[in-house]
């Protein structure tokens, strides 16, 4: 595709207010000597990697083809087996992520997003086998949601609770390129979003109530935030509340969006009339109402990228010096971003190179952030030297 010319001036957008989420050390972070550490390894094409918040100490890894692994002193345990249930012909179908109930140690409940043999998006629940913690009922599946998709790209796939207990789910704009279906800007599909559901209300599911758009004639009330392409891993400061969004770019531009913790959703990210910070296509394009990325990375200058696999704000003990730093990756290059805000302007540099295809960061209960590599299989800590 030939690359967008820059924009001529148009209205300035609607920025999300800068919220410093904590004081961030005057520390040197190019001076940080960035590692990983591996654990058990022999995963087929891992995607997902977290903690169940149960004081358990088990992080639980998800493959692409429908299987679910428990790590917990340095062995492997099969936790959930949905092989017969998942599709994963397409590069980016498959078994997606997992995310575990914030009372999961009472309820025992937790949730998957998988695309299923006909290439839909199904986010189901399901329930621990109530005679076995290390293992999953596999009879107990409820399925909650189901998005048809277009195209075998562009998924999303993320589940993940929010602090307000409510589950988000981030929805790719229904694939192939350039958002042919215009579910971006579209608010009556559920494509190319992040939506808020209430999993604790009536089966199988409610919509919360202060949710933006509830009420609104053709109007999809599960959407939290639109104007998404492809919002593969999104994260909450587990200090602050503040939701950081990695969206993977088209041909030129990877984008980190941010949302502060008072947000009350309804932004609008601007896909597909802006990629980036530049209008999608067209010399000029009308940016008013839409939010723009905190930070973005070209595929074209250095330091460069294809696919970006957003990560976390570190507030883990182990290395004071990254406090309130948010971390992220690109997929082909293994440049790791470091992103946090000084003096109320967002500061993003590169400060290390990953050797591995990272299709996922994830924390475990301290919040120690680690790394699942797709292509090698392996599981790792990020460590600081």
């Amino acid at each position: 595709m030939p690359q967008a010319d820059p924009p001529t001036p148009a209205p300035a957008p609607t920025t999300a207010a800068a919220v410093d989420p904590a004081p961030v050390a005057p520390v040197d972070l190019m001076a940080l000597n960035f590692s990983l550490e591996a654990l058990p390894t022999g995963f087929a094409r891992p995607t997902h990697v977290t903690h169940a918040g149960d004081s358990s100490g088990r992080l639980f890894v998800t493959e692409q083809a429908g299987q679910i692994w428990i790590v917990r002193d340095g062995e492997r345990t099969l936790f959930l087996d949905v092989l017969a249930n998942v599709g994963a012909s397409g590069n980016e179908q498959g078994l997606l992520s997992i995310a575990f109930h914030p009372r999961f140690a009472e309820s025992g409940a937790f949730f998957i997003n998988y695309t299923d043999r006909n290439g839909t998006t199904i986010v189901a629940r399901y329930q621990v086998d109530p005679t076995d913690p290390d293992r999953a009922d596999p009879a107990s599946a409820q399925i909650l949601l189901t998005i048809e998709q277009p195209a075998p790209n562009h998924n999303g796939g993320l589940l993940k609770f929010g602090p307000d207990g409510y589950l988000y789910i981030g929805t790719g704009d229904g694939g192939a390129a350039g958002d042919p279906w215009g579910s971006g800007q579209s608010l009556n599909t559920l494509l190319g979003k992040v939506l808020r559901i209430d999993v604790d209300g009536p089966a199988p599911y409610s919509v919360p109530a202060d949710n933006p758009f509830v009420g609104q004639a053709d109007v999809r009330p599960e959407i939290w935030a639109w104007g998404l392409r492809n919002p593969w891993r999104f994260a909450f400061d587990r200090a602050t509340g503040d939701l950081f969004i990695a969206d993977v770019g088209q041909n030129e531009f990877e984008e980190v969006h941010f949302a502060p913790a008072d947000s009350s959703g309804g932004v609008n990210y601007g896909w597909n009339i802006m990629e980036g910070e530049v209008c999608f296509r067209t010399n000029t394009c009308d940016q008013a109402g839409l939010d723009l990325p905190v930070a973005v990375y070209s595929h074209n200058e250095a330091p460069s990228g294809c696919s970006i696999t957003g990560g976390y704000v570190y507030r883990g003990s182990a290395f004071p010096q990254l406090a309130g730093v948010y971390l992220y990756t690109d997929y082909c290059t293994g440049n790791l971003w470091a992103l946090h805000q000084a003096n109320g302007a967002w500061q993003d540099q590169v400060v290390g190179e990953l050797s591995i295809n990272a299709s996922s960061f994830g924390e475990d209960e301290a919040g120690e952030l680690y790394l699942v590599d797709r292509e090698g299989g392996g599981l790792y800590r990020l460590v600081v030297n």
